[in-house]
C-alpha cells in the first residue's frame, strides 16, 4: 500500500513538473505485466494464444518482453534490432525456437539511415533521431524496414501485439504503421518524450493519431512511459 502510494506521488509530481505527460486510459481491460520491470509492458492476455503473432521493435539486450509472451501463450515472435551489440548478444542467447530475431529497424521508409550511437559506452540503443543521450560523432550506417515491406515479406496480415521501444523513433514512425492495411489488435509502445523539448507535444500527436485509427489506451505503467493501446 505505501509503495503503490509512492509511486503515484511521484506520477504527479513528474506530470506537475512538466516531466511527463498525463495519460488517461480510455478503456477499462484486463491487463498483465510481461517481462522485467526494465523491459516489460502490460498486454491484454485474453486474445492472445499459440496463433498469436507478436512484433518486437528494439530488442536491445532484453527478451524478458518476448519470452514470456512465448512462455504464457506459446505464440510467435519477431524481433527486430539494426544494434550491431543488440545483434551479438542475441546471437549469444540460447532463445526459444519461436523467437525469430531480424538484424534490422523499423523505419517510415526502408533503406539505409545513419544510426547515432550511445554517448555512454555501456548503453546498447541508438537510434536515427538526434537527442541528447546520443553521441552525433559516433553514428553509423543500418538497414531499415517499413512497417508494409516488413508485413509483406513475411507474410502477415494481422499483428496480435506490435510492441516499440524505439528511442524516440517511435513518434516519426507510427504513422506510417497506421497507415497500412494491416490489422493490429495491440500496441504497446515506450514513449520518450524526455529526449525532446516539445516531447510532450510529440507524445499528445501521437494519441491523437492511435485515436484517430481506433485505438484506445488500456494501461499505462508506473514509470508513465510504457504505453499500451487496443484496437476497438
Amino acid at each position: 500500500m505505501l509503495h503503490a502510494l509512492r509511486i503515484r506521488l511521484k506520477q504527479e509530481l513528474d506530470i506537475f513538473r512538466g516531466k511527463k505527460s498525463r495519460i488517461h486510459r480510455g478503456v477499462a481491460l484486463r491487463h498483465a505485466w510481461y517481462g522485467n520491470q526494465y523491459g516489460g509492458f502490460y498486454a491484454h492476455p485474453d486474445t492472445l494464444g499459440p496463433n498469436s503473432i507478436v512484433y518486437s521493435f528494439g530488442i536491445g539486450e532484453d527478451i524478458s518482453f518476448d519470452r514470456a509472451m512465448i512462455e504464457k501463450h506459446d505464440c510467435q515472435v519477431f524481433g527486430f534490432d539494426p544494434t550491431p551489440k543488440s545483434i551479438e548478444w542475441v546471437k549469444r542467447q540460447q532463445t526459444p525456437e519461436s523467437f525469430h530475431f531480424f538484424e534490422y529497424g523499423i523505419g517510415q521508409t526502408t533503406g539505409f539511415v545513419q544510426f547515432n550511437l550511445p554517448k555512454n559506452k555501456d548503453h546498447v540503443s541508438g537510434s536515427m533521431v538526434q537527442h541528447p543521450y546520443l553521441d552525433e560523432q559516433n553514428s553509423i550506417t543500418v538497414p531499415m524496414k517499413s512497417f508494409a515491406d516488413i508485413t509483406a515479406e513475411l507474410g502477415h496480415h494481422r499483428i496480435d501485439v506490435l510492441k516499440m521501444d524505439i528511442e524516440g523513433a517511435e513518434y516519426g514512425v507510427i504513422q506510417s504503421i497506421l497507415d497500412t492495411p494491416v490489422e493490429i489488435g495491440q500496441i504497446l509502445i515506450e514513449i520518450h518524450e524526455r529526449f525532446f523539448p516539445d516531447g510532450r507535444t510529440k507524445t499528445r500527436e501521437l494519441l491523437d493519431r492511435l485515436r484517430a485509427k481506433g485505438f484506445e489506451v488500456f494501461a499505462v505503467s508506473d514509470s508513465l512511459e510504457e504505453i499500451s493501446w487496443v484496437g476497438r
